[in-house]
């Protein structure tokens, strides 16, 4: 375990996915447990592909490749590439597993830095083989809300006609609900979560902020790049996620190739792409 600090903010992250375990603020635990009642991660990390695919699987140049739900990086080990007092950097490499999974050789790096009140959360995509390389990237943060959700709202950057794109199964059915957001508030209530995530694309918002309506206590979000959001929360539990992703899941009837599904992003050989989003915590 890495523990970063400065004078507002503690961090507790694992090597296994590189994922942030714990953090405090004036004693506050602002992050969900991990109790496993419940869910038994965090702020696990995804790629290479978000959410799942019909069958756990893909093709791509005619072949078929297994990848479970979010990928596979969640659950690998980190190497520790640099560490400072505020800052750290986990890298993950391809294995003789991964390549069974996913075809292509890759750096992924995961950068964590302290910025007084915030977590810059970087995640760094190198592409190391000699072809094009496909792949999606989101995370999946899960913040503490000790009183229950329906103490809280969501609070996004603009007010606009947010609608849910609903599930048939693992996939996007490819129709929409509108859900009750009033100016730019969406007050929790667990209803929403009976048959899954709230997912949402088309918006214009890039930031989003759970509030607890009694004290103010706030963590905002912002995810200037993502333009798919996901809220997520197990029936009952104390803790909502705020998920911004760059990708999405299939959607019906989709052809299985991995280079034509939505929020697959090609990366050209020895190319690199940067992925930035903060949580700031008030």
């Amino acid at each position: 375990m890495i523990t970063l600090k400065n004078s507002e903010l503690n961090v507790e992250i694992a090597e296994v996915g590189a994922e942030i375990r714990r953090v405090t603020k004036d004693g506050i635990e602002r992050m969900w447990s991990g109790d496993p009642g419940f869910w038994a991660n965090v702020a696990p990390m995804l790629f290479p592909i978000c959410s799942g695919l019909p069958g756990d699987r893909y093709t791509y140049n005619g072949k078929t490749y297994p990848l479970t739900k979010h990928g596979f990086t969640r659950h690998a080990v980190f190497a520790v590439e640099s560490c400072t007092e505020t800052s750290a950097t986990f890298l993950l490499k391809e294995s003789e597993e991964t390549l069974k999974m996913y075809p292509w050789k890759f750096e992924l790096r995961v950068i964590y830095t302290l910025e007084e009140n915030r977590i810059k959360v970087q995640y760094k995509v190198k592409n190391c083989t000699d072809e094009t390389m496909y792949y999606s990237i989101g995370s999946h943060e899960a913040y503490n809300c000790p009183e229950g959700i329906e103490a809280y709202d969501i609070v996004f950057e603009k007010a606009e006609p947010f609608a849910k794109w609903t599930l048939e199964g693992p996939v996007l059915s490819g129709k929409t609900q509108p859900i009750p957001v009033e100016g730019n508030v969406l007050s929790l209530d667990e209803k929403y979560f009976q048959e899954d995530a709230l997912i949402f694309k088309n918006h214009q918002s890039r930031k989003a902020s759970v509030v607890h309506r009694e004290s103010g206590r706030e963590t905002l979000v912002e995810f200037p790049e993502c333009p798919y959001l996901l809220l997520w929360h197990p029936v009952g539990a104390p803790f909502i996620c705020i998920e911004p992703w760059e990708g999405i899941c299939s959607t019906l009837g989709d052809s299985g190739d991995i280079t034509e599904k939505e929020g697959i992003m090609p990366l050209a050989p020895d190319g690199e792409r940067l992925h930035t989003h903060t949580i700031e915590y008030k």
